[in-house]
C-alpha cells in the first residue's frame, strides 16, 4: 500500500479513486503523516435497492380499514 501526499492527492483525484475502486488501496498522507486510509467498497457496504413487497407478512391491515372512523368523519364534516 502507498502514502500519497494531500496535495498530489487533490490533483489526481480521478486516477487514485479509479485505482482503489480496481482494489489498490492507498494513505493520504498531510506532511508526511498518514491522515486516511482509501479503500474499494464492498458490496456490503453499498446501499440495498428498494424492493416491492420487501414487508411481506410484517404488516397486517384490518379487514374494516375502508371504512374506519367513518361515523366520526361523517360527523365533523356534517358540523
Amino acid at each position: 500500500m502507498h502514502s500519497i501526499n494531500i496535495h498530489e492527492a487533490k490533483t489526481q483525484l480521478s486516477r487514485l479513486v479509479e485505482e482503489a475502486a480496481a482494489g489498490e488501496a492507498f494513505i493520504i498522507a498531510k506532511a508526511g503523516k498518514p491522515m486516511v486510509k482509501v479503500v474499494p467498497l464492498s458490496a456490503s457496504d453499498l446501499p440495498g435497492k428498494n424492493r416491492i413487497g420487501f414487508m411481506a407478512g410484517e404488516v397486517s391491515v384490518p379487514t374494516d380499514f375502508d371504512t374506519m372512523g367513518g361515523d366520526e368523519l361523517a360527523v365533523m364534516f356534517e358540523a
